[in-house]
């Protein structure tokens, strides 16, 4: 499983201290079926834990997921500054899943060279480029 994170996501991580090693968790969790909740067209909200606190109180994040292949942390947001997303933002993941999700391992090279993604690894170091 090849994981990633858009550079907002990248940005939203950093100021809030996510490390990349809470990011492969979550993912891990959902390879093993523990999905916090499927939205449905490979979009996947999962928890994630505040650097010494756990998920509870921690924050969501929408990942475009798909099994045994990418995931893409593309939103997140702390639950004491935000209840839930709202639906029209929803559909916009589920469309955005179709197009990030179909990437070709060239196109995928291609957005990480302009800095759109980034590839998350347990040492925190990024993919050369």
């Amino acid at each position: 499983m090849r994981v990633f994170k858009n550079a907002w996501f990248e940005r939203f991580a950093r100021k809030r201290r996510i490390p990349d090693k809470a990011l492969l968790e979550a993912v891990e969790r959902a390879e093993k079926g523990q999905i916090d909740a499927d939205l449905g067209g490979g979009v996947i909200k999962q928890r994630v834990a505040r650097t010494g606190r756990g998920k509870s109180g921690g924050f969501r994040t929408i990942i475009l997921y798909h099994a045994a292949g990418r995931a893409f942390f593309v939103y997140g947001f702390a639950k004491s500054e935000r209840d839930n997303i709202e639906d029209d933002e929803e559909v916009l993941f589920k469309k955005a899943a179709v197009h990030v999700l179909g990437l070709t391992d060239e196109q995928l090279a291609e957005l990480i060279g302009k800095n759109q993604f980034s590839e998350v690894h347990e040492n925190g170091e990024e993919v050369s480029k």
